[in-house]
């Protein structure tokens, strides 16, 4: 599903160049669950959001779906975010002037989801994540977690092949946290591929295999 060949990112300055990301290389197939860990600085959302297509300034191969994406136009990038990739952001990036509900219909009304359908997931979902309360709320009357939650729910909701979460759990409780693993690990079952960045050993367990990040460069090399 994705193949990252020499891929770098870097930030010229006066005088010189400071890397965020050297020389990855790394495969993920359709059906994986990847966790990315590492400490503060390492590359890990930076990494994230090239994956997620939000970042096309690199050097260096990606290929996604056979797609070679380091080629392809904004345009381009953004169709095939829409069409495969739900992004679960650590800092959640719900839309302050919609409410829950219409938060978790933006990705539907992106592909062209039916209003019947984009009303019957929506429902859905609400339901499935215990937010069904909360469907007429900005996101502005939610706590921290409960905006995580729906932030998760938004990424799942057009059933994208692959699922990109920054710390997925980072603003929940202990319940709310397994209740959203147990999600992506069901999800995962069904063929969801998955590549979740996160500090916590517990939720990194989840995964089928780890890679670690330091100032920018694997130090592990991917199973």
């Amino acid at each position: 599903m994705i193949e990252l060949c020499n891929l770098e990112k870097s930030y010229s300055y006066k005088g010189g160049e400071t890397f965020v990301l050297r020389r990855i290389d790394l495969e993920v197939r359709a059906g994986d669950f990847v966790t990315i860990m590492g400490p503060s600085g390492a590359g890990k959302s930076t990494l994230l959001g090239i994956l997620g297509m939000l970042d096309g300034e690199y050097r260096g191969e990606y290929r996604f779906l056979d797609s070679p994406v380091h080629e392809l136009s904004n345009k381009e990038r953004s169709r095939l975010h829409r069409e495969h990739i739900g992004f679960v952001f650590q800092q959640y990036h719900l839309l302050d002037d919609l409410t829950v509900a219409e938060n978790l219909e933006v990705p539907l009304s992106y592909r062209n989801v039916p209003r019947t359908e984009r009303e019957a997931r929506v429902a859905d979902m609400l339901d499935r994540f215990h937010i069904v309360g909360k469907k007429d709320l900005f996101p502005s009357q939610l706590s921290g977690g409960q905006q995580q939650i729906v932030a998760v729910a938004r990424a799942v909701i057009a059933e994208p092949s692959l699922i990109l979460a920054d710390e997925p759990t980072g603003s929940l409780h202990s319940s709310q946290g397994e209740r959203i693993m147990d999600l992506l690990s069901g999800l995962n079952r069904e063929g969801t591929t998955i590549i979740q960045v996160t500090h916590d050993p517990a939720v990194a367990a989840r995964g089928q295999r780890v890679i670690q990040l330091e100032d920018g460069w694997i130090v592990n090399p991917p199973a």
